[in-house]
């Protein structure tokens, strides 16, 4: 598995990744926290709805321009157009840095949604351009390693972020991080190796609707396929709702500071890290969805677990915050860690065959349309995420009790997953 971190056919690509999901967190962490600890109040907002919507304004892109994406993958060698891309994060990370030297939440959200459109034309060419390097006895490790790094990345950018922005002088030090993270997430890109392009006749097309149902159209037919990506998005649904969750989760439930948020964001992280793993260590190259569904069935029990040690007496106000340090030496507090841990080990092992699924069992014309297609329902599934917590919050519904209905709706689609 590891030895394809020497391979010049995936060692750039998997730095390129790394950088970008560092960066990608590392923005959006430095945004939540300064969105509920400072931000929020200070724009008249309750800072739960502001953090919910920024996580729905990120994934916006994802479906307005899977179409276009897809469409370009075909057209261009992907190396080239996955350097394109890398060159616009250092643009739009500029304007991070802009908007934070202005204390503008409203300019931070317009860069989290360009953040969301670089990523999204990104995607599809890393997808598909592994099964164009790696044989199908590589693709689980390489989507494993893939995984693995995403999440690695996610901990150590989503840890920076949230400790950086609070500092003083923390403004200035993300904006100035994130262009120096993008700048060199463009240089490793240019040592990606060429691919051929698949269609380069292909006519891009900026209608979304009409293109996304003509994807849709494509990738229904092909049942084993179109299973596994809605499996992927239910995946990205229970990831969003729990990220997106744990600074007010952490503050208002538990009582404590930014850096017990940002501990959970990182044993998240680690444990789909390990997930990833674990899972070419237990499928051996081969590709199958024989362990997703016992995955999801891990997933949902820790889920209502997390619940039940959550379902505490409300913080009375006026309550000093208690840090990570106090929090995690309470030996009431270990099972949040433990479920949490144990939620995001099964998402690395539930997610890792999936991907490896819809990247084999595509036709090779096909699958950068499979991954636009499944980009755009993951979107979809985590607007639903954002929206549905938001009003739930309205409704006044407890964080705890949203992370509960995680757990039975995550063992049904464990069930039907055991069908593909």
């Amino acid at each position: 598995m590891f030895k394809l971190l020497i391979a010049r056919r995936f060692m750039p690509l998997f730095l390129t990744q790394f950088l970008g999901a560092f960066n990608d967190n590392f923005f959006k962490s430095s945004l939540m926290m300064l969105i509920t600890y400072r931000l929020g109040d200070a724009a008249g907002i309750d800072s739960r709805i502001l953090v919910n919507a920024a996580a729905g304004i990120f994934i916006l892109p994802f479906f307005l321009f899977a179409g276009p994406a897809s469409d370009l993958a075909d057209k261009y060698d992907r190396s080239d157009l996955m350097r394109w891309v890398k060159f616009a994060e250092i643009v739009v990370m500029a304007g991070a840095a802009l908007g934070y030297w202005l204390n503008n939440v409203w300019l931070l959200m317009f860069v989290l949604f360009m953040m969301g459109a670089q990523s999204a034309f990104f995607s599809p060419a890393k997808y598909s351009i592994l099964p164009q390097h790696l044989p199908e006895e590589e693709l689980i490790a390489g989507n494993g390693l893939i995984q693995m790094g995403t999440y690695l990345a996610i901990l150590t950018g989503t840890i920076a972020g949230g400790l950086t922005i609070l500092k003083e002088n923390g403004v200035y030090l993300v904006g100035g991080i994130a262009v120096s993270i993008a700048a060199a997430g463009w240089l490793s890109s240019m040592l990606i190796p060429p691919t051929k392009p698949i269609n380069p006749e292909i006519k891009v097309s900026f209608s979304i609707v009409r293109r996304t149902i003509n994807m849709f159209r494509e990738v229904y037919p092909m049942r084993k396929v179109f299973g596994a990506m809605m499996a992927i998005s239910w995946f990205w649904l229970v990831g969003a709702t729990f990220l997106a969750q744990f600074p007010t989760y952490s503050r208002l439930t538990l009582g404590t500071d930014e850096s017990v948020a940002t501990a959970f964001l990182a044993i998240f992280s680690c444990g789909i890290g390990f997930g990833s793993m674990f899972c070419n260590a237990l499928l051996k190259g081969k590709v199958t969805t024989k362990y997703v569904p016992s995955a999801a069935y891990g997933i949902a029990i820790a889920s209502v677990l997390l619940w039940y040690v959550s379902n505490r007496p409300p913080v009375p106000a006026g309550t000093p915050e208690i840090g990570a340090w106090e929090f995690f030496s309470r030996p009431e507090n270990f099972m949040i860690t433990f479920c949490l841990f144990v939620i995001a080990f099964c998402g690395g092992l539930y997610i890792v065959p999936l991907y490896a699924v819809m990247q084999t069992k595509a036709p090779e014309e096909k699958v950068s349309g499979v991954i636009a297609c499944s980009n755009i329902s993951d979107s979809l599934f985590m607007a639903v995420a954002a929206l549905g917590a938001s009003l739930l919050i309205s409704m006044g519904v407890s964080i705890p009790q949203i992370f509960l209905t995680m757990g039975p709706s995550t063992f049904v689609v464990g069930l039907l997953v055991g069908l593909l």
